[in-house]
Formats: structure tokens, C-alpha cells, sequence
């Protein structure tokens, strides 16, 4: 698992999102954003955290931060993700696997003794540049802003 880490540039990307728009590293030039991993859709860990992101947008966006979700679900499950729990961020249904790649977030999960293959649930913070200021690997689900806002 290549993941990128502080001080790298984020390479173009290209995915859909919920609604079947596409979205590009070029649509977020000269802001500073966050962009969140998280395995599964609907399940207890991906939607605490993104409740947490959503109860505290408003702070983050003070803080002037963009967010983007993304999960290798599909658009109709990230659709009913976002409508579910009114979430007022994109969420990338990156099925292609290419943002994942880009940001080198697949790779071997051990689960209750099994190993298989999946994404890591990471943050990337980016800067006004399309630099990586910062990465946080160990996601605190339920107080995920407070990681962000320190």
C-alpha cells in the first residue's frame, strides 16, 4: 500500500459522485480540503463518522475547508447515504477504485482473524496547493472534526 503522506502533491483524479457528477482534483484548486476514506456506507463506524464531519461542518467550513467522502460503493448507495443523514458534502462513489489508488488506501484488513483486501478508513488534509498538510491513520469515528480542528 503506496499511501500518499505529508508533503505530497495529490495526482489528478477523476470519479463519479452521488448524483453521477464528476468530479476532479481541478475542481478544488486553490482550496484547502479534506477528503475522507471510509470502507462501507450504512455501516456503524463509516456513518458515525460522517455524522460526526456533518455536525461540525459549519466549524470546518469556518476553518475553510472543503470535504469530500469517498468509498468504493456505488452511486446509488452513496445517494441513499447522503439523503439518509442529510449529509451537505459530496460523497464519491469511486466503484473504478481510482481515487482509492491515488491516495493508497486499498490494501490487506485483518477482520476477526481474516485477512482480505479493502480500504483503510484515512483523512487527507490538503492544502490551497494540492499538497498533503496532513494525514490522520488512526480516525477517531465518533469526534473526527476534533481531529481536524486542533
Amino acid at each position: 500500500m503506496n499511501t500518499l503522506k505529508v508533503g505530497d502533491k495529490v495526482p489528478s483524479f477523476s470519479a463519479k459522485d452521488q448524483d453521477g457528477n464528476t468530479v476532479t482534483l481541478s475542481d478544488y484548486s486553490g482550496k484547502k480540503w479534506v477528503v475522507f476514506f471510509y470502507p462501507k456506507a450504512n455501516t456503524p463506524g463509516c456513518t458515525a463518522e460522517a455524522c460526526n464531519l456533518r455536525d461540525n461542518y459549519e466549524a470546518l467550513q469556518e476553518q475553510g475547508y472543503e470535504l469530500l467522502g469517498v468509498s468504493a460503493d456505488s452511486e446509488k448507495k452513496q445517494a441513499n447515504f447522503k439523503e439518509k443523514y442529510d449529509f451537505p458534502f459530496p460523497l464519491l462513489a469511486d466503484v473504478d477504485h481510482e481515487v482509492i489508488s491515488t491516495f493508497g488506501v486499498w490494501g490487506p484488513k485483518k477482520f476477526m482473524g481474516r485477512a482480505y483486501d479493502g480500504i483503510h478508513r484515512k483523512t487527507f488534509v490538503i492544502n490551497e496547493e494540492g499538497v498533503v498538510s496532513k494525514v490522520i491513520d488512526k480516525v477517531k469515528t465518533k469526534d473526527h472534526a476534533a481531529q481536524l480542528l486542533d
